[in-house]
């Protein structure tokens, strides 16, 4: 191959590699048509490399370059020249508007083939984008015919299609703002009746979703949708799954009264038998997140205290799991000891090793966030702990 010199107009100019597939773009300059499409598609451009003038997005296979190329390729063989395999027929823009306007009339098919393409390769997906099928994915996820038993495949695959594809922060703002109902039902709809994997889909999306909208939408947020994300959590559908509600929760729940629907949905017991069960760092993370937004408000200091194993498990994961884990489990005890003061409370917290735990993490080297609320803890709750011997004297001598 070293001793072969190849001809220079065989090469694309962008990458200087052999073309495989030789396109003409509208200047007249030939480029091969995966370099070609990702300038196009995913870096956004609108001019010719070469000449930088403006360009046609439209591209022209060049036939009689690709058979020279391929008879070089050929006659060189044994010279260690691969052979340049012949490219895959190009999806023209027609075909793909063509199935995006079919979709619109609630027919699987057009969907099934869109699903297809998107999740053969970035490119494609770029060129999905480009035609309109994030807006016409979303037009159906908010129609209410979608949330009808024999519309659910549909509801589904535009879900699937949506999640595969890029939705910018514009477009999330401007169908939340025209059709959020819609929105929202067909997302708690999703997630109490869908399949696992529109599940999954309805969960990703929700999480990109609340990254972006605005505060006024994140304040009108629907009881049904936290009950459907609690029945997520309570069904663990898949590890991804449950950690994307758990990332769109983290979003909501410090919202007007979110932190309240969320409370009267269940979450807060949901999340206790979801922290006794996983040992996974980055879930144990998120669990206790979220747990800890909700102590902030009296309805999710009262639901963890009602559960028997509330503080015993948040106690449990302190010094188990990571820094992060350890700042929010004790800002939960804090939380807790700061709003909820009764003598059975402390009893408790005796009884699970919360206390004993506290004076591990103040003992610590350093000046960490946990290790200074740990110190608050046992400083408000010294007159209550001073009989118990993990107290260090240093505490209890504040108080006469």
């Amino acid at each position: 191959m070293d001793r072969v010199e190849i001809p220079s107009y065989f090469l694309c100019p962008i990458s200087l590699q052999i073309m495989r597939d030789p396109v003409i773009v509208s200047t007249g300059i030939t480029y091969d048509r995966e370099n070609m499409e990702k300038w196009i598609y995913i870096y956004k451009k609108k001019t010719c490399p070469m000449t930088n003038l403006a360009m046609d997005p439209d591209l022209t296979p060049n036939h009689t370059l690709r058979c020279l190329i391929k008879s070089w390729c050929i006659i060189h063989a044994s010279n260690g020249v691969e052979c340049v395999p012949s490219p895959r027929p190009p999806i023209p823009n027609e075909e793909i508007l063509h199935l995006l306007s079919v979709s619109r009339g609630f027919k699987i098919e057009p969907l099934s083939k869109l699903k297809v393409l998107a999740m053969d390769s970035e490119i494609m997906r770029r060129r999905l984008e480009a035609a309109g099928a994030v807006k016409t994915m979303v037009g159906l996820v908010l129609d209410k015919q979608a949330r009808e038993v024999h519309n659910s495949m549909v509801l589904e695959e535009a879900l699937c299609i949506l999640h595969l594809l890029q939705i910018t922060e514009d477009e999330v703002k401007h169908f939340t703002a025209n059709g959020y109902d819609g929105l929202i039902e067909s997302l708690a709809w999703v997630f109490h009746n869908g399949s696992n994997q529109s599940k999954l889909c309805a969960s990703l999306i929700s999480r990109t979703i609340f990254k972006m909208v605005e505060v006024g939408v994140l304040m009108g947020l629907k009881d049904e949708l936290f009950r459907g994300m609690v029945h997520v959590l309570v069904n663990r559908m898949s590890n991804l799954g449950t950690k994307a509600v758990l990332h769109a929760l983290m979003e909501v729940c410090t919202w007007g009264r979110n932190g309240v629907k969320a409370c009267k949905a269940g979450l807060v017991p949901a999340l206790v038998e979801f922290l006794i069960e996983t040992l996974e760092e980055k879930s144990c993370e998120l669990l206790l997140g979220v747990l800890d937004l909700l102590c902030g408000i009296s309805e999710g200091r009262s639901e963890l205290l009602k559960h028997r194993a509330g503080l015993a498990v948040v106690s449990k994961k302190i010094l188990r799991v990571s820094p992060v884990a350890d700042e929010h489990a004790v800002n939960i005890l804090w939380s807790i000891c700061k709003y909820c003061d009764c003598e059975e409370v402390s009893r408790e917290m005796l009884q699970v090793g919360a206390v004993a735990k506290l004076c591990i993490v103040v003992n610590f080297e350093g000046d960490s966030k946990a290790k200074r609320r740990a110190r608050k803890v046992l400083v408000l709750k010294s007159r209550e702990w001073k009989y118990s011997s993990c107290v260090p004297g240093h505490l209890l001598s504040r108080y006469p």
